[in-house]
């Protein structure tokens, strides 16, 4: 099978295209524009890989989407601004590349007659969930310009399956962490500033939830839809780690030898979501489980920022 997989320069998409090019003969292009949080320091090692091809491109580029696309038997969307403190100043480009980007990909697979269509998509669109864990099914109800704009993605992704019989299928997994992650989100942020002797801003007063997948458990969950989920369906993916950032803090904080006044308390996040919760019974039925514990998966992840430096110093210079 030919795997188009956009935005693979990436964290959780370099790491899924690694598992798939080590457990399968399958090939894979990785479609990718390369913006700040996307690298090819972090798939240099595949470039040697016969079955690994490139291709530098900007998904809302119809045309030479359409040219890098044909051929393939299934498309892994991966590709999309993320980072949601800068989708509050910076709106206009989430809008254009989540929204646009995905309704081009969507038409020119549909033209091409991909097979296989996976739009990943996050457990932010459901919005802040006080009590309980999100269904499949509940509404959506996203807070802020980053989860609008995945929410909206995905409906765009869903209307080409009920309009045109695209075999879509979305996976909308939690906070993912792990190792080639861009050090502006919280784990590999703080666990570098702490490997540098630099205190943490933690938001608000730290209560904040969140539910940690392992980006190996993550990606294994996608395989997983790829090879055995239902078009026209949606799959919530995650492990069950629900811990509030204060008490993620302390676990870096242990990890690398340091105490509490390392942490900096700053102004909360505007539109800063409580917590996230995923009912993932629906994937799980599939056969699918997570298997890294939260306190394996952090331990590894301090360790390979910690034995990789030559990987994340530059991004941090430069930011």
């Amino acid at each position: 099978m030919k795997i188009f997989v956009t935005g693979a320069a990436g964290f959780i998409g370099s790491n899924f295209v690694r598992r798939i090019l080590e457990n399968s003969d399958n090939e894979i292009t990785v479609f990718d524009l390369l913006t700040y949080a996307g690298s090819m320091s972090t798939i240099e090692d595949l470039k040697k890989n016969s079955r690994f091809h490139f291709v530098h491109g900007d998904i809302c580029d119809e045309a030479l989407v359409a040219d890098a696309m044909l051929g393939h038997s299934a498309v892994v969307h991966f590709a999309a601004e993320s980072h949601v403190d800068r989708s509050i100043y910076e709106p206009d480009v989430f809008i254009k590349t989540n929204c646009y980007g995905t309704n081009v990909l969507c038409k020119v697979a549909q033209k091409l007659g991909v097979e296989r269509f996976i739009h990943i998509s996050t457990d932010e669109v459901y919005g802040s969930v006080l009590e309980g864990s999100s269904l499949e099914t509940d509404t959506l109800a996203p807070r802020s310009p980053y989860s609008a704009s995945k929410a909206s993605s995905d409906l765009i992704a869903l209307s080409y399956y009920t309009t045109y019989h695209l075999p879509i299928t979305i996976v909308r997994s939690t906070n993912n962490y792990g190792p080639f992650q861009f050090p502006e989100k919280i784990i590999p942020l703080f666990t570098t500033n702490l490997l540098d002797n630099i205190k943490v801003p933690l938001y608000g007063d730290g209560k904040n939830i969140r539910d940690w997948c392992h980006v190996s458990d993550n990606c294994s969950a996608i395989e997983t839809v790829l090879e055995a989920g239902q078009t026209g369906e949606i799959y919530n993916v995650g492990a069950g780690n629900e811990i509030n950032n204060v008490h993620l803090t302390q676990m870096l904080l242990d990890l690398t030898n340091k105490d509490e006044s390392m942490i900096k308390f700053v102004d909360d996040r505007a539109g800063h979501d409580r917590r996230y919760s995923v009912n993932t019974e629906k994937i799980r039925a599939l056969g699918w489980n997570p298997n890294v514990s939260l306190e394996d998966g952090l331990s590894n992840t301090v360790k390979w920022y910690a034995d990789n430096r030559s990987w994340w110093e530059k991004f941090k210079t430069s930011s």
